[in-house]
């Protein structure tokens, strides 16, 4: 007598979503425009993600020339942002604390919130914005920096996306 096994593997997908982030400022490694910059009004862009993974708690959001002269230049250092947002309006008060919970850090201008794009004159530099879902609200205040942010964030990071512009004088 032959036995026949037979083995049902049934595989209960799920599509596949990963975190995204986006800016109506402008397309992913196109130019931003100088109201975004210390040439003009240094406000900050409006910012939209999507995909959000189950079990974010928080979000943190790191702008960052690597172009930079000297390091890596931080350009915005925000976090605590509530799980339910899903976005950042454009112009954001350059202020600590919110009362959503939102906190903004130091930038390596040495002040509070955005501080534009700003490079020496010459060739072009990239400015990431680098979004981190968070399974934890950040035990971090306002002076805080990026590399404060970072540490912070290590071992609590659910996903992360990003999106990039690029500027020159």
């Amino acid at each position: 007598m032959r036995c026949i096994s037979v083995v049902l593997i049934l595989f209960f997908s799920t599509p596949a979503f990963a975190l995204e982030i986006k800016s109506e400022a402008f397309e992913k490694g196109g130019y931003i425009n100088s109201e975004y910059t210390c040439e003009a009004g240094d406000i900050s862009p409006a910012l939209s993600w999507s995909d959000v993974p189950v079990g974010t708690k928080s979000f943190a959001l790191i702008c960052d020339d690597p172009d930079a002269p000297a390091k890596s230049w931080s350009h915005w250092v925000i976090f605590n942002i509530p799980a339910d947002k899903a976005n950042l309006a454009k112009d954001i008060p350059k202020i600590g604390r919110f009362d959503d919970g939102t906190i903004q850090g130091l930038n390596d201008f040495g002040k509070v919130g955005y501080g534009g794009p700003c490079p020496p004159p010459g060739r072009a530099h990239r400015y990431f914005f680098k979004l981190y879902a968070l399974d934890t609200n950040l035990l971090l205040y306002e002076n805080a920096t990026k590399d404060d942010c970072l540490e912070a964030i290590k071992g609590h990071i659910i996903a992360e996306a990003e999106t990039f512009g690029v500027y020159k004088k």
